[in-house]
């Protein structure tokens, strides 16, 4: 019995040793558990898409301004006052229709003594005329000299000289005249009428308020038909094709749309707004159109001959060296692209290049994936991305 104590002493020794390893072969598998994890979180798990062909037909909406086909704001060629005006807003004229009368009575004056003047020289012409004839018959017969009839003929030819600038001038007062007569241009409707019975008109600056400043005397418009001008940003500028159509809505007319069909571009983008001025044609035979009217334009064009794709908003990445997909190779190694962009929406972005539809795109990159960084590549939840883009695994 005296040997028991040693034997629990010996037993006791080795359940604390046990205790012992046990403890430290828990820390060893904890430790190597924790490696794992932290190992594992490192590699992020990412949902990816494929880029899906754009629609055949793009659709764009942008603000437009309605135009006359032409439109010329007239200004008087004579000073004077307004004898009388014939034609007031929204009257119908054809060209040449007198529109307003201005009575001048300095240019009357000026008119006259044009007149007067072409008068005088022609006395001085005929007078000039008889005298060189009897100066040549004189010649002809040796009885005066030869510089005596060239001096008479040179005479002659001054008066005649004289007679047709005096002429020219009252042809210029006549043509005048006419001006002060305000005629319209073209057929067409009159938009604005900008003077009144007795305001002072000045030749080529219209009418002159009591500032000094001048305006048009009226404007007239060729509406049967209207221009429509669109700023088309740079990004959309490969819609500018000889097929683009616009539906185009007017505020006065709600619910009711017209047709416009592509004439013509600028070439040429404004630096300030990165636009190019496309123009439209609208027939409007009606004159349900107005010029001046703002204009909402849905522009329609098929784009067959361009490689344009979308994809999710949420895969763009802004970097400093511009706009970027994150892509995924057969390794699951993370690659990013360039890409260049179009059309932004909430849920899609179209592509216009950078991008193929074999690409697999992660549709939502975390904020620090870095190039090179392997992903879990794995299935999005049910409700995401129901965006119709194609997902592979």
């Amino acid at each position: 019995m005296a040997s028991s104590p040693k034997i629990f002493a010996i037993a006791g020794s080795c359940l604390l040793a046990a205790y012992v390893g046990f403890i430290v072969i828990e820390k060893a598998h904890t430790a190597s558990t924790l490696k794992a994890d932290t190992d594992a979180s490192a590699v992020y798990n990412v949902s990816i898409v494929n880029a899906i062909k754009s629609p055949q037909k793009v659709a764009l909406t942008l603000p437009g301004t309605i135009d006359a086909w032409y439109q010329a704001p007239i200004y008087p060629q004579v000073s004077g006052y307004v004898k009388m005006w014939y034609k007031d807003y929204g009257a119908h004229v054809k060209a040449g229709d007198a529109l307003a009368e201005i009575n001048a009575p300095a240019l009357d004056a000026e008119y006259q003594q044009a007149k007067a003047d072409l008068n005088a020289v022609l006395a001085k012409y005929h007078l000039a005329a008889v005298t060189a004839e009897r100066w040549r018959a004189m010649g002809r017969s040796q009885s005066v000299s030869g510089q005596s009839v060239s001096v008479s003929n040179a005479n002659e030819q001054s008066a005649r000289a004289e007679v047709a600038a005096a002429q020219h001038n009252v042809d210029h007062f006549e043509a005048l005249e006419k001006f002060k007569t305000i005629v319209a241009p073209f057929d067409g409707v009159v938009t604005a009428r900008e003077i009144n019975v007795g305001d002072y008109v000045h030749n080529g600056g219209g009418n002159l308020s009591a500032t000094g400043s001048a305006s048009e005397l009226f404007t007239v418009a060729d509406v049967q038909k209207l221009r429509l001008f669109v700023s088309v940003p740079e990004v959309f500028s490969y819609i500018l094709q000889p097929d683009l159509t616009a539906t185009v809505s007017v505020p006065q007319y709600r619910g009711r749309t017209f047709e416009a069909h592509y004439l013509t571009t600028s070439h040429g983008f404004d630096p300030n707004t990165r636009t190019a001025v496309a123009e439209f044609t609208l027939d409007n035979q009606n004159e349900e159109l107005w010029p001046g009217t703002f204009a909402s334009a849905a522009l329609k064009s098929h784009n067959e001959d361009t490689q344009l794709y979308e994809i999710p908003t949420s895969a763009l990445v802004f970097e400093e060296k511009g706009m970027q997909v994150a892509v995924v190779d057969t390794s699951n190694h993370v690659h990013y692209k360039n890409i260049t962009i179009g059309r932004m929406a909430d849920t899609s972005t179209e592509v216009q290049s950078g991008i193929s539809p074999n690409d697999r795109i992660i549709a939502n990159p975390p904020a620090d994936l870095l190039e090179g960084d392997p992903v879990n590549v794995v299935q999005g939840e049910r409700g995401y991305n129901q965006s119709g883009f194609g997902k592979s695994q």
